[in-house]
């Protein structure tokens, strides 16, 4: 029988001057909602790809949106997935609860991911599944500082909370929980996240953010 894996993919609406915020300078409100939009369709497309995520097994993929109706997700993503409205609180809780959900609704491997890694493959995916056959957690170092994936095979409610999101410790006061816990990590490969305005020289190869927006 095959392990009942979950992808949780967070994304917010691209509504310009609420999405990307940090990249405006750069790119204008419209610019920096556009590239959104760009990232988060190459992340789904690539869950997608992933043999794990497009079979008929139990295995499969939710969105937990924010900042739009259901209908407007579903428009724009497709009917295909699953969708979960995010719930208030911080970054941490939201997570959680994310997590805590897919493992009551029975996922032997939940997968958490954001839709700013245009780095991210499905062999990345695969590895991470894989790896929570005999590793607690997986985690995916982003190069701010961060994590771009976290996967669990058993909840650990603990990882989301007393951690500094949004800055360059997240990662290290993760790993720190996991030590302190005695979980046993497998890690990843470092990715770039787009975040500010330095980091979108990391698109300039990537033949799908060929023509980046311009400002406003």
């Amino acid at each position: 029988m095959s392990t009942h894996s979950t992808l949780l993919i967070f994304s917010r609406y691209p509504i310009p001057g609420k999405a990307k915020t940090r990249l405006i300078p750069a790119l204008g409100a419209a610019g920096a909602a556009q590239l959104h939009r760009q990232m988060t369709e190459a992340v789904v497309a690539t869950a997608q790809a992933t043999d794990l995520f497009n079979t008929k097994t139990d295995s499969g993929i939710t969105i937990h949106f924010t900042g739009a109706e259901l209908k407007q997700f579903r428009a724009w993503l497709g009917p295909d997935l699953q969708y979960l409205a995010q719930p208030p609180g911080d970054l941490g809780q939201r997570i959680e609860s994310a997590f805590n959900t897919a493992f009551t609704q029975g996922s032997e491997h939940v997968i958490g991911i954001g839709t700013d890694i245009p780095a991210l493959s499905p062999v990345i995916l695969t590895q991470a599944d894989q790896g929570l056959t005999q590793h607690d957690i997986v985690l995916g170092p982003a190069a701010d500082g961060g994590y771009y994936l976290i996967g669990m095979s058993s909840f650990h409610g603990e990882l989301f909370t007393d951690i500094e999101w949004g800055t360059e410790h997240v990662y290290e006061q993760t790993l720190a929980t996991c030590t302190r816990l005695g979980l046993n990590i497998l890690t990843l490969p470092l990715l770039h996240d787009i975040d500010r305005p330095e980091d979108l020289i990391q698109l300039r190869s990537d033949p799908r953010f060929s023509v980046l927006p311009t400002s406003d």
